[in-house]
C-alpha cells in the first residue's frame, strides 16, 4: 500500500515505512513525485512536467532536468521499498509519467475531497465531522511559492473552511448551539475577517440569549475588518 500526504506535509509511505520530506535531497524529485500525486490519475507527459517544473530552460535543458529528477525521485523512494518496486512506483508508460500504477495507492487530498462530497450529498453531522478530520493542514506548506501549487491549496482550504460552515449550519439547526459556535470559531482562527463565520456566530449567541457575546463579536468583526479592508460598509 502507498500513501502520500500533503494536506500538513509531504510524506509518501510504502507499507510500513515513510520517507519525510526532509529525505528528499533534490526538491524537484519531491515536486515531480507531488505534481503526479495531485494530478487525476496520476499520470502526466513529460513535457507537461517540464513546462511546470522548468519553465524557464529549453527543452534539451527541460530533458535533462527531468531524467535526472526522475532518477533521484526513484532513488528516494527505493529509502521505503526497493530499487526495483520504485521504478514501478514511478514509471515511464508510453507517452506519459505514472504514479502507482500497479499499487494500492491512496492520496490524502483525494480522500477529504471525496469525502466532502460524501458529507454534502448525506448532510449527516458525521460525514462532515469524518471530512474535516481529513483536512490536516494546508497543502504542501512547505511548498508556499510554487505556483503549481497555490490554486489548489487554495480551493481545499475553500473547501474545509465552507464544510465547517456547513457543519455548524447543520448543528445549529439540531439546536446543538454550542457545537455550532465551535465550529464557527474555528473559521475564525482560520479567516478571522470571515464576515459570513461572524453573522452566524452572532446570530447562534442570540439564539442562546448571549446578547453581550454577541456585541463582543460584532466588534471583532469591526476590527477585522479594520485591519483587512473589505467593501462591506458596517453600520455605526
Amino acid at each position: 500500500m502507498v500513501r502520500i500526504r500533503m494536506l500538513g506535509g509531504f510524506s509518501v509511505s510504502v507499507g510500513a515505512k515513510t520517507i519525510e520530506e526532509s529525505e528528499w535531497r533534490l526538491r524537484k524529485a519531491a515536486g515531480l513525485v507531488k505534481l503526479l500525486a495531485l494530478e487525476p490519475g496520476h499520470r502526466m507527459r513529460p513535457e507537461q512536467l517540464m513546462d511546470v517544473l522548468w519553465p524557464e530552460l529549453d527543452e534539451r535543458a527541460q530533458a535533462n532536468n527531468l531524467r535526472y529528477a526522475l532518477h533521484h525521485a526513484r532513488r528516494t523512494l527505493a529509502l521505503a521499498s526497493d530499487p526495483d518496486t520504485a521504478s514501478r512506483l514511478l514509471a515511464l508508460r508510453g507517452e506519459v509519467i505514472e504514479l502507482g500504477a500497479d499499487r494500492s495507492f491512496s492520496v490524502d487530498v483525494e480522500a477529504f475531497e471525496e469525502a466532502a462530497r460524501t458529507a454534502r450529498g448525506s448532510r449527516d453531522v458525521g460525514a462532515y465531522r469524518a471530512a474535516l478530520d481529513l483536512y490536516a493542514g494546508e497543502l504542501l506548506p512547505q511548498d508556499p511559492y510554487e505556483a503549481w501549487a497555490e490554486e489548489r491549496r487554495e480551493g481545499l482550504r475553500g473547501t474545509h473552511l465552507s464544510l465547517l460552515l456547513e457543519f455548524a449550519a447543520l448543528y445549529e439547526r439540531r439546536g446543538e448551539y454550542e457545537a455550532a459556535a465551535e465550529a464557527l470559531q474555528k473559521v475564525l482562527v482560520s479567516e478571522s475577517a470571515h464576515e459570513g463565520a461572524h453573522a452566524q456566530l452572532m446570530r447562534v449567541y442570540g439564539l442562546v440569549g448571549r446578547r453581550g457575546e454577541a456585541l463582543e463579536q460584532y466588534e471583532r468583526l469591526r476590527e477585522a475588518l479594520r485591519r483587512q479592508p473589505s467593501t462591506l460598509v458596517l453600520p455605526r
